[in-house]
């Protein structure tokens, strides 16, 4: 038990300091070659603070528990959009002006699909290499976009980057929130499991929180920067990451069935958020603290709701 606990808040302090050095690395990188502090936090940061979820997802696969895998994939998802955004915004207000909203809209098309998946219960490894080929022409798609500044304009300058700093950061941060979030999945779970939770509700919760926590790091550092390209663009790029990538990788080497249980309550709450975060990416000129509330009270509401489902 205390070794669990132990796990779980050195997990959470390498998460905090790789979430800082990841932004500060990000930002300097974009700069040097030229992109847009958007496309940084969608490609960029959205994979870079993807991989925790990427090694749970993949291992539990393999291991025979799609519940904990697609669990962890929705579950992020959900996390992503209502407890990392929500409380970003607490810590500090994002200004939204139009930015991402082309980025929110495919990730909203790509919930859809996979939520029509499981509702057809099909898979197979052909499916998962069609999701990975899906991410690389949005990925190739979007890089084509970058002379187009016109949503992605950064209006900071913090001076000329230094480019070994920057990779060297950015490096440091990958392997913290790495190494930080297996240890506080890992102690997540073992204190989970003493409490007799399900799978399912394991990887939606415990599991799928646990490996969103890079994310909120990152985006929480961005946010208090004023990165607000930065901050969106690692949740919107997270989100795909998350469902194209990882729901991939899952699908192509153990193509077993997204659990049904998902279909009725997860897979709507989730298309729901992706479509909010579309409304907030078109609509919105800014995500401030009374939002952010609403955003977290979502996310608790739901999380109760799989524990008394």
């Amino acid at each position: 038990m205390m070794l669990s606990i132990l796990a779980v808040l050195g997990g959470l302090i390498a998460l905090a300091v790789g979430g800082e050095l990841l932004v500060r690395g990000a930002v300097g990188i974009s700069r040097m070659l030229g992109i847009s502090p958007l496309i940084t936090g969608l490609v960029v940061v959205g994979a870079a603070t993807s991989m925790p979820e990427l090694v749970a997802s993949v291992q539990a696969a393999m291991l025979g528990s799609p519940g904990i895998a697609w669990g962890n994939i929705v579950g992020s998802n959900i996390a992503n959009s209502l407890l990392i955004l929500g409380a970003a915004a607490l810590i500090a207000p994002i200004a939204m002006r139009g930015i991402g909203k082309r980025d929110a809209l495919i990730g909203l098309l790509a919930a859809l699909v996979l939520w029509l998946v499981t509702y057809g219960q099909w898979a197979s490894p052909v499916l998962g290499m069609a999701l990975l080929a899906s991410l690389v022409a949005y990925i190739l798609w979007r890089l084509r976009q970058l002379p187009d500044t016109g949503e992605d304009d950064d209006d900071h300058d913090d001076g000329d980057p230094i480019w070994w700093l920057a990779l060297l950061q950015f490096g440091g941060g990958l392997a913290a929130l790495v190494g930080g979030g297996d240890l506080l999945v890992g102690g997540a779970i073992e204190l989970a499991q003493m409490a007799g939770v399900s799978q399912t509700a394991i990887g939606l919760t415990v599991v799928a929180v646990g490996t969103s926590l890079p994310e909120l790091a990152a985006t929480a550092a961005a946010a208090l920067r004023g990165r607000s390209e930065l901050a969106i663009g690692n949740v919107v790029g997270s989100n795909l990451f998350n469902l194209l990538l990882i729901g991939g990788v899952t699908m192509t080497i153990a193509p077993q069935a997204v659990p049904i249980e998902l279909v009725d309550i997860e897979w709507p709450v989730l298309v729901a958020s992706a479509l909010l975060i579309l409304g907030l990416c078109r609509y919105a000129r800014r995500l401030g603290r009374g939002l952010g509330l609403v955003l977290l009270a979502g996310f608790a509401a739901n999380t109760a709701v799989v524990f008394v489902l």
